[in-house]
């Protein structure tokens, strides 16, 4: 099992992505360049946050003609595991991975602070150490998190049980008030069709350590790496995935 984290010119939580992974999951990653269109033969696919090239254009609008972007869209194609955060879920969207498209935030202000999802599903290979309705901690940090997409785009998200997260209250109602950015229906992270790729606006890797106020976020790692055990045949070794 090898996890690949994507560095950009411009990406600012490629280590604190790398870091959950070694020292909390305790499980092998590199980094990967941006002009490489090598993915090292990883596992899983980890594009962090940050402002990939800038955000010139618009964001992620660069970063999805990079050569290593073109590898990511090939493996994601085979079935590979790609979880895209903050400005990762901005390019996986930009590359045609995702659904929709990610515009700026409703007040037009860039707001960093912690909220509350409710998991919505969880038959996924990223939220199989959740449960339904179960609603965690993750923080935010973005100026166009408000997720947008047209009627039919949303009624098909809705049928095939693709929106993973929504903001909340810290009980789990789904209220205009919980929604730190204007999203369409709250929406705080959905799948492709195959269901291997993610994307969210919430920071998980954020949220994977008590020293940063949540545990939470570890949920998701801890579900993908369960999720390649079990494809690689292994027993799944949930107690050493425990964050105290």
């Amino acid at each position: 099992m090898k996890f690949g984290v994507l560095v950009f010119p411009g990406s600012n939580c490629d280590h604190d992505t790398y870091n959950v992974i070694s020292e909390i999951a305790h499980q092998p990653v590199t980094f990967l360049w941006h002009d490489s269109p090598s993915l090292e033969n990883c596992d899983a696919i980890l594009v962090p946050g940050g402002f990939a090239y800038g955000d010139y254009l618009r964001t992620g609008a660069i970063a999805r003609f990079s050569p290593v972007m073109q590898s990511v869209k090939r493996f994601a194609t085979d079935g590979g595991l790609v979880l895209g955060i903050c400005n990762g879920f901005q390019i996986l969207t930009e590359a045609g991975l995702l659904p929709g498209a990610l515009m700026r935030n409703a007040g037009l202000k860039y707001i960093c602070k912690q909220v509350y999802l409710r998991t919505e599903t969880t038959g996924t290979p990223f939220t199989q150490t959740l449960n339904k309705n179960e609603v965690v901690k993750i923080p935010i940090g973005h100026m166009e998190g408000n997720y947008s997409c047209d009627a039919e785009t949303l009624a098909k998200l809705e049928r095939e049980d693709r929106i993973v997260f929504r903001y909340s209250t810290s009980d789990g109602k789904i209220t205009p008030d919980a929604n730190p950015n204007g999203s369409l229906g709250n929406i705080a992270g959905i799948l492709n069709e195959g269901r291997n790729v993610l994307g969210m606006m919430p920071h998980p890797d954020r949220s994977s350590e008590n020293l940063l106020g949540s545990v939470d976020g570890y949920k998701i790692f801890a579900s993908m790496v369960i999720a390649l055990q079990e494809k690689e045949g292994q027993t799944p070794t949930t107690h050493e995935l425990a964050v105290s």
